[in-house]
Parts: structure tokens; sequence; C-alpha cells
């Protein structure tokens, strides 16, 4: 498997890693059970971006044993956690595709798409109880900040509480949470410091955020072929994303230009059909804002690179800047 963020040496050698947690993955995906392991290995199969083990591995090239066993475990169960999130996230937002494939619920229903979610959670929890009470301990408390990103976004914002910092607290904790665990575990399960297990958690969760900003874009402004998900769901199910918040805002501060009070009030509208949605989409890429959006994800990149001074120069923090960078600037 290709490693995007190291060159040279490095590169092959992590990307020859990523193949052994790719085979390790599907031994914990499929148990030899005809009937489930078509659904628990559906999202794997389809591909994907492999984001959290391959930052797994590379922070535990900064500790002193970044081929142990201990390493592969951590970057199995990072993925399997990621993958279990989806299968439910799914359900609960209806969404029709994903990673270009009909997402389980679609295929399957809604009942086998969860209790296929929950045995990946099951099957991680075994994966991790191998590293030690520690491991665990950072998984579970992952894992409840997961489903507590998830309960806000479903609940929303409550009376009197910010949009913004509503919004960036579901994010660190939905998608955030778990970058920063994955960095964490790299780390620990390669004998490095606690100190540098600290700076690079803190990086993932910055750039977690960072991420999932740069999706609100990537969502807006990508066709569907090239991301999977059909253009602008978050708009129809009334999900807020950044580039809504920031017409909100400037709706509210009275600096809103027309051909933004346009799109609010499209969004107050019937979204059901293909065509309203498309227009929506179109407005929104046209508009301001999506530069604005991408300069706030910027910002956070910026926050989370700060974070690396407390690697050591070298190859691996130039990758490590390189995996920020292309999970910030990136068109899927």
């Amino acid at each position: 498997m290709n490693f995007p963020y190291a060159d040279g040496t490095l590169g092959e050698v992590l990307g020859q890693r990523m193949d052994r947690v790719e085979r390790e993955l599907m031994v914990h995906l499929s148990v030899g059970d005809g009937i489930l392991d078509p659904v628990t290995s559906h999202l794997a199969q389809a591909g994907g971006k492999r984001l959290r083990p391959a930052l797994v591995l590379l922070t535990a090239e900064l500790g002193t044993h970044p081929d142990a066993q201990a390493v592969f475990d951590s970057a199995v169960v990072v993925e399997l956690t990621h993958l279990a999130s989806l299968y439910h996230d799914d359900v609960m937002d209806e969404a029709p595709k994903r990673r270009g494939v009909d997402a389980a619920q679609k295929v399957y229903g809604n009942s086998r798409a969860i209790l296929a979610g929950d045995i990946l959670f099951a099957r991680a929890s075994v994966v991790i109880s191998h590293l030690g009470p520690r491991a665990v301990e950072l998984h579970a408390r992952t894992f409840e900040r997961l489903c507590k990103g998830q309960f806000h976004e479903t609940a929303g914002v409550q009376p009197g509480v910010n949009m913004r910092e509503f919004y960036l607290s579901v994010l660190s904790d939905k998608t955030a949470s778990l970058i920063a665990a994955s960095a964490r575990y790299g780390v620990l399960s390669s004998g490095g410091s606690e100190e540098v297990a600290d700076a690079v958690a803190r990086f993932g969760e910055r750039i977690g955020v960072a991420f999932q900003i740069a999706d609100d874009v990537i969502d807006i402004v990508s066709d569907g072929a090239t991301t999977g998900k059909t253009p602008g769901t978050d708009l129809r199910d009334g999900v807020a994303t950044m580039p809504t918040i920031l017409l909100q805002e400037q709706a509210q501060a009275g600096t809103l230009d027309d051909a933004g009070m346009r799109i609010l009030n499209a969004l107050r509208g019937d979204l059901s059909s293909d065509e309203a949605l498309a227009d929506v989409v179109g407005m929104l890429r046209a508009h301001p804002v999506m530069e604005q959006t991408q300069a706030i994800a910027e910002q956070w990149l910026a926050r989370a690179e700060v974070e690396l001074e407390a690697v050591p120069e070298g190859e691996v923090r130039d990758a490590l800047l390189q995996f920020g960078r292309m999970s910030v600037q990136r068109v899927a």
C-alpha cells in the first residue's frame, strides 16, 4: 500500500507496514461467518483513507520499537473503531452512499447495520485488551467522546449556546478524539515518551477539527463521483456546517450580502428534491463563505503544527507536517 505522507526509505517501510495493518484488519473483519462477514467487511472493502492507522504507524516512529506488535494492534483498533462509528452514523443520517458504494443500511437494513457496528466495536475491544489497562482506558474514553459528539450533534445546539463553539465541540468529540488517540497510541505502543505522546495527541486533536472543517468545504465543492457521497447531504438534513454557521453569523451582524441571504432563505425551504438541493449547493460554491471556511481549516492546521515543536526535527516530523497538510488540503 502506498504511504502518501513520507518519501524515500521511510515511505517504503511505512507502506509495507500499512500492508500488514490491512491484512490484520481484514482478519478481524471476517471471522468465517457467511451471514455476518459480508456486512462487517462492507465498508472496509470499499476502501477509505486509512488516515487513523497511518497516523499510528507514523507516530510510532517516535518510539524505540516502531515495528512492535502493539503498534499494529493499535492501528487495527483505531480503524475498527472508525468503521464501527460509520455504520452507526450512516443509520442515523440515513446516508445513501459511503465511499462510493451503497451505505450498509441501504444494503442490509438498519438493524443489521447497527449490529455490525456493535460487533466491530466489540472486536476492537478484544484487540485492545491485549495492550493493557491503560490502552483499554484510552479506548473507552475515546469511544465515549465519539458517542457524546454524535449525541450532541443529534440533540442540536441548546438555547444561549454559541453555535460556532457548539459545532467545534462536536467536531472535537466526534472526529478529533479518535485522531488524537491514534497519534497517542503510536507513541505509547512503540515505547515513546509521555511528553511526545501528549504533543502528538494535541496535534491530532487540532488536525481532526481542521480535517472536518475541510470536509465541510469538500461536501459542497466536490462532485459525488469524487467523494462517494451526495454533495450537500448535511444541508438537506438540516445539519449545521461551518459555511452555514458563518452565513448565520454574518446575517446576525448585518454584514451578509444578498447572495448569502438567498442561500439562507433556500436552506429554510424544502430541499427534499435533488434539484432544490443542487441549486443551494451551486449558490454556496459561488459564495465567498467557502473560502472563509477553508481559511478556518487552515488556521486549525497552523495551530496543530505548533504542537510538533516537541517532536525532534527530521523526516518523521516532516511526514507529520505532510500528514496534516494533506488532511486539510484535499479534494475528497
